[in-house]
């Protein structure tokens, strides 16, 4: 068990000391970048270094984090990436509304504990626990505002059960910020709340030749243009450009996009909207 939280140059290695929005090789396993775009690169974003402090310190304790944000900012990419760097990751799949049989099922599928959960909730919990006793984990749950209040319970019951506790990390969009502090138990329990932001205007020509390097060659009004038109500081709507620009030039054979194929794609991304 950690008792200090890392610092985040251990955590992120020396690219945390480097200049904003330094490049992370190798920091993301394959399928964690959106839509498995070629050649998209990891970059601590401030957002990126916040949630490794977040959950560096989380997971020291033992305690719950709470990560908020509007789609797309990469939250879950930022969580996962960082969590991969501390221990275990457990991230739950479960459906949409689930009740506490799910998170049994779901914890019981992450911890790999073999056939399905048994039925009797005793039993499962049993099992469930002994393997979270064996050594720290990091329990994922997205869209957390959606859990009931009888999931929480059990969360605080799996938590306080265990003598080092358990770091949970609860994802969430801004808007359910609202459901997560009405839960009593987290006020006690968390190491932070965390709001995830977009990226700034002025923060877009420093960020996306990072991203990519198809962009390098892009000037920097015209990725400011792109940005207030389609992307709003989301890196999640930037790899979906990059997707669509890497597509354009394989189809024309061009070397780096110009204006004409910058306009070309927006259109086809937003379907000719104009903001």
């Amino acid at each position: 068990m950690l008792t200090t939280p890392p610092a985040p140059s251990a955590l992120w290695g020396a690219a945390a000391a480097a200049e904003p929005f330094a490049v992370v090789e190798d920091a993301a396993p394959p399928g964690l970048h959106f839509l498995d775009t070629p050649g998209v690169r990891t970059l601590l974003t401030p957002g990126m270094l916040a949630v490794g402090d977040a959950l560096a310190e989380a997971y020291a304790q033992g305690r719950f984090a709470c990560v908020l944000g509007d789609a797309g900012v990469g939250k879950t990419f930022a969580v996962h990436t960082a969590a991969r760097r501390l221990g275990e990751l457990l991230p739950l799949d479960f459906r949409a509304h689930p009740a506490p049989a799910d998170l049994r099922a779901a914890l019981h599928r992450a911890l790999g504990l073999g056939g399905e959960a048994p039925a009797d909730a005793g039993a499962a919990d049993t099992l469930i626990r002994r393997a979270l006793a064996e050594r720290p984990r990091i329990v994922v749950v997205e869209d957390a505002d959606r859990l009931s209040a009888s999931c929480f319970e059990y969360v605080r019951f799996l938590h306080d059960d265990l003598p080092q506790g358990l770091c949970v990390v609860l994802i969430a969009q801004a808007r359910g910020e609202r459901s997560l502090r009405a839960q009593r138990m987290l006020a006690t329990r968390s190491a932070g709340w965390l709001h995830i932001p977009a990226l700034t205007r002025d923060q877009i020509p420093q960020a996306v030749p990072a991203l990519h390097p198809l962009w390098q060659g892009v000037a920097p009004g015209d990725l400011q243009a792109l940005d207030a038109r389609l992307a709003d500081g989301l890196l999640r709507r930037w790899v979906v450009l990059t997707l669509h620009t890497q597509r354009a030039l394989a189809a024309t054979g061009a070397k780096k996009p110009d204006g004409g194929m910058l306009q070309a794609v927006a259109d086809r991304v937003d379907g000719g909207r104009r903001s």
